[in-house]
């Protein structure tokens, strides 16, 4: 199907609520929508408050104009976590539009990706030491559970990217467990390591299948597997359930969906339930309370960032840079990413 033209939109913010209606969005999320992004369409369009001195539609804003309008909103005292939410909302805005083809690009990729840093490391978030996270790993006795939080904390990837993950993504020392699986070419010669795909999408078929969780990655990504998450995979493959996906999902549900890929609201609840036992998740608590799966992502992001002194291999690692950067470390992968990772990351186990 072709892209609608820029020119045939004459109110981008309102087409894009209007199809926000026919995804189904509730009317309290379209208003919460609706006035973010009216308030910034009116910042573009105010000379007096934006980069340019000149009134600027949305579909032309840039970088710039986006950051202009993020630091407007810290100066006028708003709270942190709200300046998140209302970035992560001109952010989807713009990567709606560029993908549909009625914006040639989204010019807050760039903001949300520093911003990710400030999130990261949000003093107010709670803090768990390595041997504290080593006790909380230790308790977990079930061997998909185990598997599913060292993955995420020796990872550092997206809990829909390891629910995309497929048996062809993983490589291991130990031929056996995938004996009949033809990997990726992108993981030979790599030795243990895990390829966290850019592409998959909802509602999108990869590897035979469709799927129900996006990978957010900017580009496709090699993970060093060190020895002790090889040893934990290995454990998980040993009991893991037939299924009757082609795509041979890595991690499969062993009570209610026996046999199927695993969703993101099935690993939230096991994280979050073994998080319970630990003191360490209230149902109602705010995410610098909390731990789910996602803040395995920061625990990984400060403790290997601080280990190493090395933000480059870091954001690569996280699959968050693109272009000739990731091309460099890809390209050096076994000198600088598995080296550096191996000789910086945490013991779990």
């Amino acid at each position: 199907m072709a892209a609608e033209q820029p020119a045939e939109v004459e109110d981008a913010v309102g087409y894009f609520l209007q199809d926000m209606t026919y995804h189904g969005k509730s009317d309290r999320t379209r208003d919460a929508y609706e006035r973010v992004l009216r308030e910034f369409e009116s910042f573009l369009g105010n000379p007096s408050q934006n980069p340019t001195g000149s009134a600027t539609p949305v579909e032309d804003a840039s970088h710039r104009d986006c950051m202009a309008w993020v630091h407007t909103l810290r100066n006028r005292d708003v709270a942190p976590s709200t300046v998140a939410t209302y970035a992560s909302y001109l952010h989807r805005f713009y990567a709606y539009m560029a993908q549909i083809g009625i914006f040639d690009s989204n010019p807050m990729s760039l903001v949300v990706e520093e911003m990710d840093e400030r999130i990261d490391t949000n003093p107010a978030r709670r803090e768990v030491s390595v041997p504290e996270m080593r006790g909380f790993v230790h308790q977990i006795r079930h061997p998909l559970d185990h598997a599913l939080v060292v993955t995420l904390l020796k990872t550092g990837m997206r809990v829909g990217e390891l629910c995309n993950l497929d048996l062809r993504d993983i490589s291991l020392s130990v031929d056996e467990p995938l004996a009949d699986v033809s990997t990726r070419a992108a993981l030979d010669g790599r030795g243990p390591s895990i390829y966290v795909s850019a592409e998959p999408s909802v509602g999108t078929t990869s590897n035979g299948e469709v799927r129900t969780a996006s990978n957010k990655r900017k580009r496709s990504t090699v993970v060093p597997v060190d020895d002790e998450l090889e040893t934990v995979l290995l454990r998980w493959l040993a009991i893991r359930p037939d299924t009757t996906s082609s795509a041979e999902p890595l991690f499969l549900g062993t009570a209610s969906g026996w046999g199927q890929r695993l969703a993101p609201d099935a690993v939230h609840h096991i994280v979050t339930s073994h998080a319970t036992d630990a003191g360490w998740y209230r149902k109602g608590g705010d995410r610098e309370e909390n731990v789910t799966p996602h803040y395995f992502r920061h625990f990984f992001t400060t403790h290997l960032r601080d280990r190493t002194g090395d933000r480059g291999i870091v954001k690569y690692l996280r699959g968050d840079v693109g272009g000739d950067i990731i091309d460099t470390y890809t390209h050096n992968w076994g000198d600088r990413v598995r080296e550096t990772y191996e000789s910086n990351t945490y013991s779990l186990l």
